[in-house]
This record gives C-alpha cells, sequence and structure tokens, in this order.
C-alpha cells in the first residue's frame, strides 16, 4: 500500500507532460497532474501547430504567384486575416479537448492551477496539498524579451502573433534564431514588408552548417527581406497607431508591430524550486541526470524545461522512455544523436546529423564534403530564382554519412526520410547504390558523386 496520495504527480499538460501521464496511466499508476493554462503546451497553442497553420496560408499565396508561370490566370487576391484566425484557433481547441480526453481516458486525476513544490513528495494546488512518490516537471519553456526601452510595452512575442486582429503590413523581427526566421518567411509572403534585426554577423546559431547559414540567408534576401546585421534595436517607441523602431546605427524603421523572437527560457516560475535544493544551471534550466532525475532523486524532469534538445518530439520520446523505466520495466533510453530537426522558413532549412565544423573538430582530416546547389525543377516555369541546396558530411575511413543538411522546399519531408537512414548508419556507399525517384529533389542526395 501506497503512503501517497498518488504514485506520480505531474506538472505541466505539455507533450511531454501528457505522454508521460497517459504512459504512467496505463501501467496502472495513479497519476495526477496539474495545468494552468492550455492542453498540449507550447507546441500546440502557441508554437509548432499554429506556426505549421501559417506557414501554409503564406505558402497558398507564393503557390498563386508560382502558378502565373504556369499559365494560370490569378486575379486579385486577398487574405481574410479574421477569418483565418477564427479557424486556427478553432483547430487549436479541437487540439486542446483531445487532449483532455486522452488524459480523463487514462483516468488521469487533472488539476487545474498552478502547482508549487512543497518538498520533495508534495505538490500544492487551489491551496490544496498532494502527496506523490514521484514528481514529474515538464513545464517547458518561456519566451525571453531583452531589456530594451519600449519592448515590453510595444513589443509582441510569438505567444501574441498568432492573436493579432490584423496582419501587419510593415514587421520587425528582432532575432534570427529559427522562430525570427519563420515569421520573416510568413510575413513575406503574405506581402508584408520585413526588415529583420540581429546583433551577429550571420542568422541562425553554430548549431547549423555554416553553408546552411549562409545560402538561407542568400534566398531570403532575393524573396525581399531586408536584414540588418550587427545591429541592435536601442528603443521602440509609440507613434500614432505604429511604432518607430530606434536601431544603433542612428537608423528609425516604421512598423506595424515589431517582434521580440529573442530566444527562450526554462519555465520555472513558481515551482518553488528553490525552497526544496533543485539546483539549476546559469541559464535557469533543470539539469537533470541520465534517469530524468533532478538533485532531489524523488523529483523529475523533462522536455525544455531542461534545455538539452528544445524539441517536441524530444520531450515525447523522454517522456515515454522515463515510464517506460520506472513502471513498465524496461530498460529504454533515448539518444540525443542524430535528433533531426527543421526550419519552416521560406525556403525550408533541415538537417541531421553533424555540421560540418562538428565532423572536423571531432575527426580530423577524415572529412569529405559532398554538396549540390541547384534550381529545381518547378521553379523554372514559376519564373523563380529559388535555389536549393543539399550537402553530405561523411567519414572517409568508414564511409558512414555523419551529417545531411538542406535548404529548399519541403526539406523536412525529406530530411525525416534520411534521418532513418542515417540513424542506421548509412554509408555513403549505402546512398550511392540507392536508386532515385525521378524527376524529385530528394533524388539529389543520392546521386552526388564528386567530393568538393
Amino acid at each position: 500500500m501506497s503512503n501517497y496520495d498518488v504514485d506520480l504527480f505531474v506538472i505541466g499538460a505539455g507533450s511531454g507532460g501528457v505522454r508521460a501521464a497517459r504512459i504512467a496511466a496505463g501501467y496502472g499508476v495513479k497519476v495526477a497532474m496539474a495545468e494552468k493554462q492550455f492542453y498540449g503546451g507550447t507546441c500546440v497553442n502557441i508554437g509548432c501547430v499554429p506556426k505549421k497553420l501559417m506557414t501554409y496560408v503564406a505558402g497558398y499565396e507564393s503557390a498563386m504567384r508560382d502558378a502565373q508561370g504556369y499559365g494560370w490566370s490569378v486575379g486579385e487576391r486577398s487574405l481574410d486575416w479574421p477569418k483565418f484566425i477564427t479557424r486556427k484557433n478553432a483547430e487549436i481547441e479541437r487540439l486542446n479537448n483531445i487532449y483532455e480526453k486522452m488524459l480523463k481516458n487514462s483516468n488521469v486525476d487533472i488539476h487545474w492551477g498552478a502547482a508549487s513544490i512543497i518538498d520533495p513528495h508534495t505538490v500544492r494546488v487551489n491551496d490544496k496539498n498532494i502527496t506523490a512518490k514521484r514528481i514529474l516537471i515538464a513545464t517547458g519553456g518561456k519566451v525571453s524579451v531583452p531589456d530594451i526601452k519600449g519592448a515590453h510595452e510595444h513589443g509582441i512575442t510569438s505567444d501574441d502573433i498568432f492573436y493579432l486582429k490584423e496582419q501587419p503590413k510593415r514587421l520587425v523581427v528582432a532575432g534570427v534564431g529559427y522562430i525570427g526566421l519563420e515569421f520573416a518567411g510568413i510575413f513575406n509572403q503574405l506581402g508584408s514588408e520585413v526588415h529583420v534585426i540581429y546583433r551577429r554577423d550571420k542568422i541562425l546559431n553554430e548549431g547549423f552548417d555554416s553553408d546552411v547559414r549562409e545560402f538561407l540567408n542568400a534566398e531570403m534576401i532575393k524573396k525581399g527581406i531586408n536584414f540588418h546585421p550587427k545591429t541592435n534595436i536601442i528603443n521602440v517607441e509609440k507613434d500614432g497607431d505604429s511604432y518607430n523602431v530606434h536601431l544603433d546605427n542612428g537608423e528609425v524603421i516604421k512598423a506595424d508591430q515589431v517582434l521580440f523572437a529573442t530566444g527562450r527560457k526554462p519555465n520555472i516560475d513558481g515551482l518553488g524550486l528553490e525552497n526544496i535544493g533543485i539546483e539549476l544551471t546559469k541559464g535557469g534550466a533543470i539539469p537533470v541526470n541520465n534517469e530524468e532525475q533532478t538533485t532531489v532523486p524523488s523529483i523529475y524532469a523533462l522536455g525544455d524545461v531542461t534545455s538539452r534538445i528544445e524539441l517536441t518530439p524530444v520531450a515525447l520520446a523522454e517522456g515515454h522512455a522515463l515510464v517506460d523505466r520506472l513502471y513498465g520495466g524496461q530498460d529504454r533510453y533515448i539518444s540525443y544523436e542524430n535528433v533531426p530537426s527543421a526550419i519552416f522558413s521560406n525556403p525550408n532549412a533541415s538537417q541531421v546529423g553533424l555540421t560540418e565544423s562538428q565532423a572536423r573538430e571531432k575527426y580530423p582530416n577524415e572529412i569529405d564534403i559532398y554538396k549540390s546547389e541547384f534550381r529545381g525543377m518547378k521553379m523554372i516555369l514559376a519564373d523563380s530564382d529559388e535555389r536549393t541546396l543539399m550537402k553530405l558530411i561523411v567519414h572517409s575511413k568508414t564511409d558512414k554519412v555523419l551529417g545531411l543538411h538542406m535548404v529548399g522546399q519541403s526539406a523536412g519531408e525529406i530530411v525525416q526520410g534520411f534521418a532513418t537512414a542515417i540513424i542506421a548508419g548509412a554509408t555513403k556507399s549505402d546512398f550511392d547504390r540507392t536508386i532515385g525517384i525521378h524527376p524529385t529533389s530528394a533524388e539529389e542526395f543520392v546521386t552526388m558523386r564528386t567530393k568538393l
């Protein structure tokens, strides 16, 4: 007999937390969960899902422009922004209902409200203490806005942009991580004037291949996005119905909205971690060991709150593997190597495995590079000068493909399939003897023969 109210208490109904709760309940474990905002976490509500819907609505505009080169007569058109937002909101509500039903059907006891940890085995929600043998923190991340004059008062974040009442005709984006680039591409396709401000000299961070960073930047510039490298916003001031964005080079940009896509941080406020001895990293993340345990053995953490790999599928995998170990009798762990990812910019970018710099650091003088740049068949009749980049990084001694990178339409869809091959240990010879599907862009990965 347990001396606790529940066996597992999960804080956070995001992707990782819901997966852990459902699988644990399926093992016959008594599970409770606390959530204060919405089911599905950032991804479902203010992240992956609504953002992808936005890329679709923007993509239709691009497709209509391209269709004219194929002979289609495309006349005047306009986007009913309120209708799109209403349809998007309905879809998010539908997904929330699905998550709620899954949890209830799994007999997870749901507590709606903010949770704080009182001691290693007690969670407080809505003035009620609930004891648990184990506590799992899966509260994800939250937006981080820099301390710039007017930023908090007049700027918006990715949390807000999904609920704008009208499409901004002039958008300033601060930041060139994947979030900033995705929204820059979306609104550029929809016809907005877009300016991207960033303090570095290159877009993205060093976790992306240098060729990808340079190639994507060039393609986005061709599409009319205005990039301002090595530049900082020093002030955002209200000017009637718009804003004046002051830069440190003296330039002032007029904008209808100013989006701060300047990073995210672990969502730990109010959890009470400082009172129970859980140590944090310098960046405020919760460090965990290989078992997902924090410095308090009965308390676990996973997903974005740990700042390892901040991707929804990683949190899902972590949650599933954790409860399989704790309650399913399985010795199962996930690998953080060769995790594929994609940026739904315009064009898309996607990768799996090592970048060229990572590979050369790990295997000095043992790296072969294969690279192809081309104008896809679809773009020719569309009279588009958009180009595609594909790149393979190969270990010369073993012939193993260490990294695969792409910039181009449907990059995420293409790389997802190749990721399986990379995880299975595919060699360049395996790629070479694979028959390509013709005509496709993807076949270029299996026809590259010349080393750089």
